[in-house]
């Protein structure tokens, strides 16, 4: 049986899938730590919510309690760093994640257009998934590729030179 007050929960309550995630991320976490001292947990933290986001899709509050009880540092401060960067998500994401780049250059050359077709098409406002957890719409402040602006990323894929007409071509594509 599990206990509350640090974070670990009855694993009978996790899927076999998500208890080895949990491992998984249990081992990583293992790796960073060795041989660091004990006050240089919190120079992992983000590096660890990387790792946990792209194992679990998103940062539930059992991970966030599993990575606070796991560095020992206090599951608000833990919180803190995910609601601070745009990357992290504490809610479950669609299938497709879409992020509009929204940075400088992007804008300029007609982000906002493009996240409002997109808006249109799959009825979402920025931070929300479709109730069938196909698409989640996002975002994002720059994604570094400000010669291809405006960009949309659809997952890892990046879609350069996008304009409102193409929005219709992307989530073709994304067709199961």
């Amino acid at each position: 049986m599990g206990c509350n007050c640090c974070g670990q929960t009855e694993s009978a309550v996790r899927s076999p899938e998500d208890s080895a995630k949990f491992d998984e991320l249990d081992r990583y976490i293992a790796s960073l730590l060795e041989g660091q001292e004990p006050d240089r947990k919190r120079g992992c933290l983000i590096q660890i919510l990387h790792r946990a986001q792209h194992l679990f899709g998103y940062l539930s509050e059992d991970v966030q309690k599993f990575v606070s009880a796991r560095l020992q540092l206090p599951r608000s401060e833990i919180y803190g760093v995910i609601s601070f960067y745009s990357y992290f998500t504490d809610q479950p994401v669609g299938r497709y994640k879409i992020n509009v780049c929204t940075g400088t250059a992007c804008f300029v050359k007609g982000a906002p257009k493009v996240l409002d077709e997109f808006k249109r098409r799959l009825n979402l406002t920025e931070g929300q998934s479709t109730p069938d957890g196909k698409f989640f719409l996002g975002a994002l402040r720059c994604v570094g590729a400000c010669s291809l602006a405006p960009v949309v990323m659809v997952n890892d894929k990046v879609y350069g030179n996008v304009t409102a007409e193409k929005v219709a071509d992307i989530l073709a594509e994304c067709a199961d």
